[in-house]
């Protein structure tokens, strides 16, 4: 973690020192350069401050704050500096004349373009819902779940909230889908059962027909912060379970239930978190022991690098996995079906929809945020599945 840290902070001090050329291209004001380099002194000074005090608990606030900061001093700059290599290589072969005013104009105009992206993302974007929508064909679905709808949502991380009023919209969109179900894919806090209680009345009003079902993430269990004693921690775990309760999901702790319609059945089933670089808390297979083998399988769990790891070759086949953790970083580009976030060189599946062996994993970008207070082009997703019969599958029937 230290050494990408490093290799980020290398990269913007080079962005910085060919940015700064072009601002000396503009003016020759001495108050303009030293602000310029005092700012990003300052910024500097606070990132290896808070990577310092991390261990000791910094305050998330502080964090947060500093990684704002920090993304808008250096990505404007990053986008921009191409810009001035572009001229540099042309200077090359003239003998390298003075760099040239409107170039470094340009190069300022592009990189306001990421800046103010930046600005909307740290202001509005934590709040800026996104419902993905998608319909997905099986062989085996049942008659009876042809057109069966589900609302995914992940990672709300009530620990980071402060505008009532951006979280119930997110709350008023997901029950204007009027799905089936409505599965959540863990991380409910952010590490205490207590940061759910002032949005327990605000949760409570999703609404699905045939029921609101929930596992635990990684974040649920209270791993990241002092406790007094094992005890208080224990405690803590239960407490939040009885907080899914009041909000009306039904917590699966490593194991399945049923969904009926119309006499024919399929089976939810849910595990406890299960990472490749987290605790491994769930076990498949005690959830899916009483599962038949023929049966129709939707998997709720926390950690994408599960459905890899042990539930793609899983011998009972499980048809949809359901993942959330990554937050898409909170931070990439998605436009015209181009996607990207530095995630993707953590997690192999980190946002959206994969299939392998006719086995579908969705992994949701997640509904909060934690660590960054916004999201920077990854918008916050309400995920809406619709299941459908493959036509090959409905011309034998």
């Amino acid at each position: 973690m230290r050494k990408r840290v490093l290799y980020i902070l290398l990269l913007w001090l080079f962005a910085d020192v060919y940015f700064f050329s072009a601002v000396t291209t503009l003016t020759a004001n001495p108050i303009a350069h030293l602000a310029y380099w005092s700012v990003d002194i300052l910024i500097v000074l606070g990132v290896v401050f808070t990577m310092m005090v991390r261990s000791r608990g910094a305050a998330p606030r502080a964090i947060s704050r500093v990684m704002g900061l920090m993304l808008l001093s250096a990505v404007p700059k990053i986008v921009g500096t191409p810009v001035l290599l572009m001229e540099d290589i042309v200077r090359a072969f003239n003998g390298f004349p003075p760099r040239s005013a409107w170039v470094s104009e340009l190069a300022l105009i592009v990189a306001a373009v990421p800046f103010l992206g930046l600005v909307f993302g740290l202001t509005k974007g934590r709040h800026h819902y996104v419902v993905h929508k998608h319909t997905l064909y099986f062989d085996d679905l049942p008659d009876a779940f042809d057109g069966f709808t589900l609302t995914q949502l992940s990672d709300i991380h009530a620990g980071s909230f402060t505008s009532e009023k951006g979280v119930n919209k997110g709350i008023e969109m997901v029950n204007a889908q009027h799905s089936d179900v409505i599965l959540f894919t863990g991380d409910l806090v952010n590490n205490k059962a207590s940061e759910m209680t002032p949005w327990i009345s605000y949760f409570a009003k999703l609404q699905a027909p045939m029921g609101k079902y929930s596992v635990l993430g990684n974040h649920d269990y209270g791993d990241y912060v002092q406790w007094e004693n094992a005890g208080v921690k224990a405690a803590n775990l239960i407490s939040l379970k009885n907080v899914h309760k009041q909000i009306g999901f039904r917590l699966l702790l490593d194991e399945a239930v049923t969904l009926s319609k119309n006499g024919q059945t399929i089976s939810l089933i849910g595990v406890e978190n299960w990472g490749s670089t987290f605790h491994k808390y769930g076990d498949l297979e005690k959830a899916v022991k009483n599962v038949p083998d023929d049966q129709f399988k939707i998997l709720m769990s926390h950690d994408p690098s599960h459905w890899e790891a042990i539930t793609l070759n899983h011998l009972k086949h499980i048809n949809l996995t359901l993942a959330g953790h990554t937050h898409g970083a909170q931070f990439g580009i998605e436009l015209f079906g181009f996607k990207w976030s530095p995630i993707k060189y953590v997690y192999k599946q980190w946002a959206g929809l994969y299939k392998q062996k006719d086995r579908y994993l969705y992994v949701n970008r997640g509904f909060g945020f934690l660590g960054l207070k916004g999201r920077i082009g990854i918008w916050p997703e309400i995920t809406v599945l619709t299941l459908r019969k493959s036509q090959e599958s409905r011309a034998r029937s």
